[in-house]
Parts: structure tokens; sequence; C-alpha cells
């Protein structure tokens, strides 16, 4: 009897085992989350990039686009990705797209580096050392855009980089569309 109960939880750990494999393999691996879409962006407050140096001044990405559309980029300097998307930005921002980079778990002094390379097609880059900003914006690395509205607001997410032109004009056209009329009231 004792022998029985000994092999009990060797039988209990195989079943969970099986239980969690099966469960891992019924999601589709190609699902690419975009929770924020509907929402508003993220009031995290961040660094603005002043040479290659973050700060003194501060922003959150709500405010960033100053009440007008723009496109938030999650990018690093070590991102090979981020470079293949490099001038897909530019050529945003040669037709008046304004671009928010995010210097995602990058060192300031880098990201300086990559721009000067590259150009800079972005109206402003925040510093995010930490991760913070990638945290709160939900993302599983970079690159990432999201194209945000006027009201601060999401409207639409690509993962990976920007090489599709087709992918490109669908995040344009997310925030050059007109923005639903506010509810009014009803009148009794």
């Amino acid at each position: 009897m004792s022998r029985w109960l000994s092999v009990i939880p060797l039988v209990v750990l195989a079943a969970l085992a099986v239980l969690f494999v099966g469960w891992s393999l019924k999601g589709d691996p190609v699902v690419r989350p975009d929770a924020l879409v509907g929402r508003p962006i993220p009031e995290t407050v961040l660094p603005i990039l002043t040479g290659d140096q973050p700060g003194p001044g501060h922003l959150d990405l709500k405010t960033a686009g100053v009440g007008r559309p723009m496109l938030v980029n999650v990018f690093a300097s070590w991102c090979l990705p981020c470079r293949a998307e490099h001038p897909q930005l530019m050529a945003l921002k040669a037709r008046g797209v304004a671009v928010v980079g995010v210097a995602w778990k990058d060192d300031p002094v880098a990201t300086r580096a990559f721009l000067d390379e590259l150009g800079d097609p972005y109206a402003m880059v925040l510093v995010d050392r930490e991760g913070r900003a990638g945290l709160d914006l939900g993302i599983t690395g970079a690159p990432e855009t999201f194209a945000v509205n006027a009201m601060g607001q999401v409207v639409a997410k690509s993962s990976g980089p920007l090489v599709d032109a087709a992918e490109i004009e669908r995040l344009v056209e997310a925030i050059q569309a007109p923005p639903r009329p506010l509810p009014t009231a009803r009148r009794r």
C-alpha cells in the first residue's frame, strides 16, 4: 500500500504536465495582441532625449502629440529590424506624418549615434531605459508602432518592422480618419 502512495505524486505531476502541454498547443502562435486598440495611450512619463542625454525635460506619451494624431514607434539602436524599418520612417517624416520615438531599453548615447547614422525621423524621442513604457504599452519587443489619434486614443497597432507598404498605409489612414462625433445629450 505504501508503495502505491509514493507513486501517486508522480502520476499527478505527469497528468498536470499533459494538461499544460495540451493547453499551450491549442493557442494560435501568430496572434498579435492589440490590447490597447480602442483605449487611451498610457500616460507614462519619460525623459526627452536631448543630444545624447535623457532630460532635463519629461513628457508623457499622451501629450507627446500635442493634440495631433501621431505614430508612436518603439525602437532600439541594438534592434536589427529597427534598422530595416528606418527608411520607411524617414519617408513618413517627409510626408509630414508625426512620429514619436520611444527608445526602449537603450543607452541614450547609442540611441543618438543610431539616429545620427541613419537620420532622425522622429518629432521627438523619449527615453525608456528601464522598459516602463514597454510594459505599459504591452509590447513584446522592438519594433512596435501604435497609431494614436488626436484625442490620445490608440486606433491601430503594428508589431514588427514597418516594411510593408499596405501596413504603413493602414496606420496612416487610421490616424487620418475623422474622429467620431461626441455623444450628445438627448432631449426629454
